[in-house]
């Protein structure tokens, strides 16, 4: 009664349901009009394919050609390839519109290709880049400067950690620190250890919610073994209080902040775009209040609460989420921007919990090691980070963050409603998510029109776009101005044609073809 009733709270029958989705690909015949649209709109929309195609391919030939040089030998090249666009629609997509994987640089907002094409960059580097390209570049160089004299000896520690982790016990508010090498294994010792302590073994996370990729808390689709010790229950709901206060098994309570945006739903990309229907927002007030209620109730059933910053840790506050929401957690686990550049997870958490074994039993430990824990060059890098953090011209980015980014959210719909287009953002804060106003099989190829005008977008296409916070009001009007024209190029394509379609009709094709198969 607590679990969501989509698919995304339902994780053994979505993986189940997964299992027999039949593959089928649209070839040319059918590719342009699979919404019923009329001939001649089917021949517009072949035609724009066919410019934008060659647009693409010459605009960014080199880039294109090394990533499919690239393709052949790395296996995530050939996953997201795939799964940009919905899959009925991937080979063809594959075959023509082609996107280049390759970089020789990145200043400022922008990213430059091999083809020295600049585009902006609205990537955020899967939520590492808060402050800039050039801002990790100097981190990276200082910190390798401040560990030079060490290179990469492991085991015994470089000074710098002793002040990184003195820094990270103040922002997190908690006693002590541990570090990893990747935000899912900084999520993977923390539930363990939550485990360990209370003596449980079932976690809580809610529908959509990502934590990374191992096996507890990705139980769905992507995860070759069915959910075991793992609930998926509904975020914002009752029900799933009342779960956590009755239960005896549960260890620990996964957070991850930035599902206030699109609650109870999975992450947004757009090889799932396959109508209108994708929403977002966001309220700050009650998801404040969610919190909470979690944080009381976990107090009082002895749960460890985990707050998973990996992606939000730093973008939205000074002192991360805890501090913007004004609630403490048990435990804490941060990466991405936190190493300053190169890769990081750490755990922060209270004393008791971090703790890897009894004194009353020596053979019972709760064993997290890695080679590469607290690597010198990492540390740092980290050190440079966390030292830049308390500059004041960083401190005045955190000031009235919000404000600045809803007032650019609301540019943006304001801009969209004047030129009469079927785009709209919703955000949290830099990260935004785009929704669609008008029913459309075909809103996906917008992000190939995005890229055609100057943007760079990752491989979820217009899902997710994450601003670094160095965007200046200029830039972000560079931006816009862009997307207005890729919006018209997608109309003028036939793409946003008048096709009499609904988001209902949409699904109930898309069923017959299953079907039919």
């Amino acid at each position: 009664m607590a679990k969501h009733p989509s698919l995304t709270g339902h994780s053994r029958m979505a993986k189940r349901v997964g299992s027999w989705l039949p593959g089928y690909a649209f070839d040319e015949a059918h590719f342009f009009d699979c919404d019923g649209a009329s001939p001649a709109i089917a021949q517009a929309r072949r035609k724009a394919f066919d410019v934008l195609s060659q647009t693409l391919q010459t605009r960014h030939a080199q880039s294109i050609a090394l990533t499919a040089q690239a393709r052949e030998g790395i296996a995530d090249l050939q996953f997201t390839g795939a799964y940009r666009v919905p899959f009925q629609f991937s080979p063809l997509v594959r075959q023509h519109l082609k996107v280049g994987a390759f970089i020789q640089s990145a200043d400022g907002v922008c990213v430059t290709d091999l083809d020295g094409q600049k585009l902006y960059d609205l990537t955020g580097s899967y939520g590492v880049n808060v402050f800039g390209a050039d801002f990790y570049k100097a981190c990276m160089q200082e910190g390798a400067a401040r560990v030079q004299a060490v290179g990469a000896t492991l085991g015994a520690y470089h000074p710098c950690v002793l002040d990184n982790v003195r820094k990270l016990k103040a922002i997190s508010g908690l006693d002590e620190v541990s570090f990893h090498m990747s935000g899912t294994e900084a999520v993977m010792q923390a539930v363990r250890l939550a485990r360990y302590h209370t003596g449980r073994k079932n976690l809580v996370r809610f529908c959509g919610a990502y934590h990374g990729w191992w096996e507890d808390v990705q139980p769905g689709p992507g995860n070759p073994m069915p959910p075991r010790e793992t609930y998926t229950l509904r975020d914002m709901h009752a029900r799933s209080l009342q779960v956590l206060r009755t239960r005896k098994d549960i260890a620990c309570v996964l957070i991850n902040p930035l599902q206030a945006l699109h609650l109870n739903q999975g992450a947004p990309g757009d090889s799932s775009l396959v109508d209108s229907s994708r929403k977002a927002a966001y309220d700050r007030q009650a998801y404040t209040t969610w919190l909470q209620q979690l944080r009381q109730v976990c107090t009082e059933r002895g749960i460890v609460l985990i707050f998973d910053e990996v992606f939000l840790g730093f973008r939205l506050a000074h002192g991360g989420a805890q501090a913007y929401f004004g609630v403490q957690a048990d435990m804490v686990t941060y990466g991405k921007t936190l190493g300053g550049g190169y890769p990081v997870g750490v755990v922060c958490g209270r004393a008791h919990l971090m703790k890897r074994y009894r004194e009353e039993r020596p053979a019972d430990i709760c064993f997290a090691r890695g080679t590469f824990n607290a690597h010198p060059h990492v540390m740092g890098a980290m050190s440079v980070f966390l030292d830049k953090l308390e500059l004041p011209e960083y401190k005045q980015m955190y000031e009235g963050l919000d404000a600045l980014w809803d007032a650019r959210r609301e540019q943006f719909n304001a801009t969209m409603v004047q030129h009469n287009l079927p785009l709209r953002a919703a955000n949290m804060s830099s990260v935004w998510s785009l929704y669609y106003t008008e029913p459309s099989r075909y809103n996906w190829m917008l992000q190939f029109y995005l890229r055609a005008h100057g943007l760079a977008l990752s491989w979820v296409g217009t899902g997710r776009l994450i601003f670094s916070l160095n965007y200046t009001d200029a830039d972000f009007a560079a931006v816009l101005e862009r997307f207005v024209a890729a919006c018209q190029a997608m109309r003028a394509g036939g793409w946003w044609a008048d096709v009499p379609v609904t988001n209902k009709s949409i699904r109930r094709s898309i069923l017959k073809e299953m079907w039919n198969r």
